[in-house]
């Protein structure tokens, strides 16, 4: 029998840039916790671009070794620079090449996404 999407166990990788600062990562790991809060069970973790680990390829490769046929790719940038535009697709063009038996699902980053600008906006109105 075929899994059909619905059926395929999916995860969730939030993709930063990363730093030299440890508690840089701090606020992705916030997150990722919240995910795990509000959808119980959710398989989520976080890679970095560089500077920080985990990396993208690392943790890609555990979540597909505990059975994950589908990843969700979502980049933790504000703006839409280099790293989101050129080097993110190069790296998972490469894990689709490498894995031709997981669908992988490259989100745009969160900061193109109307409900996050619009978010952003009543903070810096109503702090």
């Amino acid at each position: 029998m075929t899994a059909t999407i619905e059926s395929t166990l999916t995860g969730i990788i939030l993709f930063a840039h990363g730093s030299r600062d440890p508690l840089w990562k701090l606020p992705i790991e916030a997150v990722a916790s919240r995910i795990r809060q509000r959808q119980a069970g959710a398989i989520v973790e976080c890679a970095y671009l560089e500077l920080t680990t985990p990396d993208l390829p690392s943790v890609a490769s555990r979540m597909m070794a505990s059975g994950v046929q589908r990843l969700r790719i979502v980049p933790m940038f504000l703006g839409v620079g280099r790293h989101a535009r050129e080097d993110l697709p190069v790296l998972v063009a490469q894990l689709q090449a490498d894995h031709p038996q997981v669908h992988f699902d490259l989100q745009a980053a969160v900061g193109e996404n109307p409900l996050l600008i619009d978010l952003m906006a009543q903070i810096a109105i109503d702090p």
